[in-house]
């Protein structure tokens, strides 16, 4: 064998120098390696030749290279602590030989870097993307010395026994530290990746780095790492460490700066070699697994822009702003409620001292128009005058004639004490004649709320109790494996650094301790503290009704719509739930646990209808057991949807029939008060029907009002139930959340309607509310439907609707709709508690039940 090596060098004392201080022992051993090495090439008939190089940067050099030669570029270069210089290394492989590809070694002082060229990507199924022009970014490990020189060697080598021509530059990249606030522009491929480095000024502890482009495609990944060797720049590496996510258009990463122990942080962005990953096309289909596919112009020109992100201060004005505002509503509940208790404490007083004050100031005080004496009521002895309208948790305790009364104190109380000797709901309903009884009372054309309101307050109490409970226990028994399965979400994202796990804007992401967007989280404060005081709201009228029970007041006791609370209990309780659980969403929102964020809007447009329909029909309203039972079905078709519904026909069909199968027997339901059967003779009842109804007599139908509703609640689901058929919507939850919002809408105007046309009126503090959470719902559905990200689309998909802050550079605009949907949620329910108020004074025989 013929060794041949030229080991020069512009700096022969350095190397000198650098060898003398090589131990004994190390130079006898690389003696006796190389010898070795000789001797056993030499036996086997081999020759190759080393040849080193003197290289310099910016020089193009024009080689060949075979099995029978290596030669190996020697670079040096001043390398200084105050300033970073970037070395990028460039290869275009000439020959057309793709079998035995050119291998590139780059050995510095504490990395090596090989690559093979032409370069073979991998894609989906094992698609093989060959690339025969490379560009490679040297890592640069930091300088000790406030000034050094640095070796690096660059080895070129082949197995071809033909030669194969190629093209090396190395070239220094100027601009290699990004700058604050400053875009900096430059083009990548997936052959020819770029990172940058970026080091944190001092007073900032925290960065946001966002990356544009025009260009859709080709995806791409931008990848945050640390200042350490290797940088991980490839398709199939560049996950291994750091954070990281795809993007077509935009792409944003909050970093810290106690992630980073060196102050600083490599910015890389990778060129991937399939759009798959952002939601495009695959192009190609290869018959043959080993065939090679020509990707084309991958090439990216893309923006990086690195921005400090919000200090402290920014974090506690955005807390503050959110406590303010819901605390806000607290101080007017407690203003409001003193008014009214001094307004009350007035009426009192005019109750007990008529004489005090003449006709038209009692009548102010008691919110009247005077227009004769009698419309008060009836003169006493002394030419006193008592209201006809008591005020329910009045002191006062009188023999007077109330007008419009029909039976006694005396009778009430004795027929309230014979009630309370039922201990059970069903006692009502074993004898026979008690059935045919409500056969009578419920199928009369025109029915009162006093028909429907005949089984006893206690046990109707313990019933709509129960909802309360058993929401409370749903919702500890859903909300403690949510947070423990959030948890594990960010604790994954933070340990795997995959930001394409949780759907985020990420341009107004602001991180708190291990959570990635605080800010989403803080925002669903408002359910939590609104539904707190919607309870207190519910606690104190509660109140103040068992006080007027057990006085025996003839209006609590015979008068308006009857108080039963306990749904609305849970409804303030399935608000709050609706805070934790969003919360708990926005901690990792994706597709997987969007349910989360759902099935407490589900619970709480069930529990409205619900409570809606209550308010007439207290003795037929469907238990708790049965409501519940109700609204698992429709989270387990939700589950269903988002799993299965996603294009899938068959599932579309099946819940379409289900969705008008219960919507024509819930109409049946309502439209006969629940005095009919589903059992075998149904089909025979139905034709009977039909047959002496329309064929051998045109009538129409008794119920005309409960006709109206029902026939346009079935046009309504009818028509959504075909939109789902034919459009399939990918967000199927969102799709079975719009069904239960029309239907509690359609039913609220109806109820107004009917409210108005039977001539009942809305208090002015109901009128407000209505007014008031008419206006906050238009806001918010403005806000909601911005649509910041989506996890219908991929996460590179979803960043495009990416958008910055937009009040007090903390909140954005889903966190907007998070403040107004919580305060338009809690005016709807005052609504619920409030329109009746004006019928606390009206026998229950004169209040219409539709």
């Amino acid at each position: 064998m013929v060794l041949m090596s030229c080991w020069k060098s512009r700096h022969k004392s350095n190397s000198e120098a650098r060898l003398g201080r090589i131990k004994p022992e190390l130079v006898v051993l690389l003696w006796f390696c190389v010898t070795v090495f000789g001797c056993c090439t030499g036996e086997m008939g081999e020759t190759k030749t080393v040849v080193q190089k003197d290289a310099e940067f910016d020089v193009t050099y024009n080689d060949t290279v075979t099995s029978d030669n290596q030669t190996i570029y020697a670079f040096n270069h001043t390398v200084s602590r105050i300033k970073t210089e970037g070395v990028r290394v460039s290869v275009d492989v000439l020959s057309q030989g793709l079998e035995t590809p050119i291998l590139f070694v780059v050995r510095q002082k504490q990395a090596v870097l090989s690559f093979q060229v032409p370069l073979i990507l991998r894609g989906l199924y094992q698609r093989k993307y060959p690339y025969s022009h490379v560009a490679r970014t040297l890592c640069q490990p930091p300088a000790r010395a406030a000034s050094e020189i640095q070796y690096f060697y660059i080895d070129v080598s082949t197995l071809s026994t033909l030669g194969t021509h190629y093209l090396l530059r190395v070239s220094r990249i100027e601009s290699f530290t990004l700058q604050t606030d400053k875009k900096f522009t430059f083009t990548a491929s997936p052959s020819q990746p770029q990172y940058f480095k970026y080091v944190f000024p001092d007073g900032v502890d925290t960065v946001i780095v966002k990356v544009s482009s025009e260009m859709n495609f080709p995806c791409s990944v931008m990848s945050i790492q640390d200042i350490q060797c290797p940088v991980y720049d490839l398709d199939n590496n560049v996950a291994f460490i750091g954070m990281y996510q795809t993007m077509t258009k935009k792409g944003a990463i909050t970093v810290q700066r106690k992630d980073f122990p060196s102050n600083s942080f490599y910015v890389v962005v990778v060129v991937k070699t399939e759009d798959e990953a952002c939601g495009g096309p695959l192009r190609f289909y290869p018959l043959r697994p080993d065939e090679l596919i020509d990707a084309g112009n991958r090439s990216k020109v893309v923006d990086v822009v690195v921005s400090p992100a919000i200090n402290l201060e920014v974090y506690v004005m955005g807390m503050l702003f959110c406590l303010g505002i819901f605390l806000s509503f607290y101080v007017l509940t407690l203003l409001m409620a003193c008014l009214e208790n001094r307004r009350m404490n007035q009426k009192r007083e005019v109750l007990l001292n008529p004489a005090d004050m003449s006709p038209a100031e009692t009548a102010s005080l008691l919110g009247k128009t005077p227009a004769s004496p009698y419309e008060y009521g009836s003169f006493t002895d002394n030419g006193s005058i008592l209201s006809s309208e008591a005020v329910t948790d009045s002191a006062t305790s009188t023999d007077n004639n109330y007008g419009y009364m029909e039976r006694s104190l005396d009778s009430v109380g004795r027929s309230r004490q014979e009630s309370l000797s039922s201990v059970e709901e069903d006692d009502y309903d074993t004898l026979a004649d008690i059935d045919s009884d409500k056969n009578i009372v419920r199928t009369k054309k025109f029915l009162c709320v006093s028909d429907l309101a005949r089984k006893d307050k206690r046990i109707l109490s313990k019933k709509y109790q129960i909802y309360f409970w058993n929401i409370a226990t749903i919702a500890v028994f859903y909300a403690l494996p949510v947070v423990q399965l959030v948890i594990t979400y960010q604790t994954v994202v933070n340990v795997t650094g995959n930001q394409d796990i949780c759907y985020y804007n990420f341009l107004c992401a602001h991180p708190l301790g291990a959570l990635s967007a605080f800010n989403n989280i803080l925002s669903n404060l408002g359910y939590v503290m609104l539904g707190l005081l919607f309870l207190l709201i519910v606690l104190k009228r509660d109140i103040v009704h068992n006080r007027a029970l057990v006085r025996n007041d003839p209006n609590a006791l015979e008068c308006g719509i009857p108080k039963h609370f306990g749904l609305f209990y849970a409804m303030g309780t399935a608000l709050m739930m609706e805070g934790l659980l969003s919360a708990c969403y926005h901690v990792c929102p994706n597709y997987t646990n969007f349910q989360f964020d759902t099935s407490f809007m589900y619970m709480i447009a069930g529990l409205c209808m619900l409570k809606l329909y209550q308010k007439r029909h207290p003795d037929i309203n469907a238990s708790a057991y049965t409501a519940y039972a109700c609204l698992a079905a429709v989270i387990f078709f939700s589950v269903l949807g988002v799993v299965f519904g996603k294009g899938n026909m068959v599932f579309w069909i099946v819940f379409s029939v289900i969705h008008i199968l219960a919507t024509l027997l819930l109409s049946t339901q309502l439209y006969y008060m629940g005095r009919w059967r589903l059992n075998a003779g149904i089909l025979r009842r139905m034709v009977y029907v039909i047959y002496t109804d329309c064929i051998r007599q045109c009538s129409g139908p008794m119920y005309i009002d409960r006709m109206v509703l029902l026939v346009m609640g079935n046009i309504v689901n009818w028509s959504l139930a075909a939109y789902g058929l034919i459009e399939r919507p990918n967000d199927f939850a969102s799709y079975l959340l719009a069904i239960a919002i029309c239907n509690l809408l359609l039913y609220f105007a109806f109820y107004i309607i009917m409210k108005l046309r039977s001539s009942e009126r809305i208090q002015c503090l109901a009128l407000v509310c209505i007014l008031f959470t008419a206006v906050v719902w238009g806001f918010a559905l403005f806000f909601f439907f911005q649509g910041l990200s989506t996890w219908q689309k991929t996460p590179a998909e979803s960043r495009e609707h990416n958008r910055d802050c937009i009040l007090l550079s903390f909140f954005d605009d889903h966190d907007i709709w998070h403040f107004l949907s919580s305060i338009a949620m809690f005016g709807s329910f005052l609504v619920l508690l409030t329109m009746d108020d004006d019928l606390d004074t009206v026998q229950r025989d004169k209040i219409y039940v539709f």
